[in-house]
């Protein structure tokens, strides 16, 4: 077998640092530790663990199980692709945004228990849910192992926001004159992918869980969020002034691997 190549396993030591994961010295600190217990991309793990501090780990876990399943909730059959999209539109009331639509689809089909009818109704995979279900209770199972209470928060979008931008920070963009986005971080262009609730949208700032190229380099599950948040939950690797809303500021710049020397 192949070692990965050194440039891979640099950025995946620097992504650790950022999240906290790993001292200056490259060993686990005691958010790492329990970021380790979830057998998940270590985004989604510290977006867990923060939500221990925003009092929303019930949303977070949910939020999380429906992210681990992909891009498989939502099903467009050729012959209804209206009423489908209408369907998937009615969670995004409100430019929530993604993260906070897939929320509510869960929220919802529990509040059913568990109806099979009413995911065809929505047009949303039973099978998929299912499988978000038994990931959310796993990650539940895990909750009581790392010693994080099940807190719920449901009215405190902010809070939820905020819990995940602790985990995918490094995955901020801002919407520039020509309507794609450019992300802050390693810039680049990209755009709002279409099947996402902000596509009309086009909030100035937002928070991606994924890029995928297809024409374009899209943006998959999208939320709009403040770009002070940035600075407030990572300053380390944003400051203030690399985040205000003005066209002359300059890109921020992670710390990177040269503050763990």
């Amino acid at each position: 077998m192949d070692p990965p190549p050194s440039e891979a396993v640099l950025k995946a030591l620097e992504q650790l640092y950022a999240l906290n994961a790993l001292n200056s010295r490259g060993a686990l600190t005691k958010v790492g530790r329990r970021m380790a217990e979830f057998p998940l991309d270590p985004m989604l793990s510290k977006m867990i663990v923060a939500s221990e501090k925003y009092k929303c780990s019930e949303e977070i876990i949910s939020i999380a199980a429906m992210l681990s399943v992909g891009n498989s909730i939502f099903y467009r059959p050729k012959d209804k692709q209206v009423h489908a999209d209408n369907a998937r539109l009615n969670f995004h009331t409100g430019n929530v945004g993604d993260h906070i639509a897939l929320l509510s689809v869960y929220n919802s089909w529990k509040e059913t228990n568990f109806s099979t009818q009413w995911c065809y109704e929505n047009y949303i995979q039973v099978r998929s849910m299912k499988r978000a279900r038994d990931i959310r209770d796993q990650l539940e199972g895990l909750l009581e192992r790392v010693e994080i209470e099940l807190t719920s928060n449901p009215h405190a979008l902010d809070s939820i926001k905020k819990a995940i931008i602790s985990g995918f920070f490094p995955h901020a963009a801002k919407l520039q004159k020509t309507g794609a986005y450019r992300t802050v971080k390693n810039p680049q262009t990209v755009h709002i992918h279409p099947s996402s609730g902000l596509a009309q949208a086009l909030p100035r700032w937002v928070i991606y869980h994924e890029l995928v190229l297809t024409s374009k380099e899209y943006m998959r599950q999208v939320t709009e969020l403040k770009p002070e948040w940035l600075a407030e939950i990572a300053p380390h690797y944003y400051q203030l002034k690399d985040v205000e809303d003005s066209s002359t500021k300059k890109m921020p710049r992670g710390q990177g691997l040269a503050a763990m020397s």
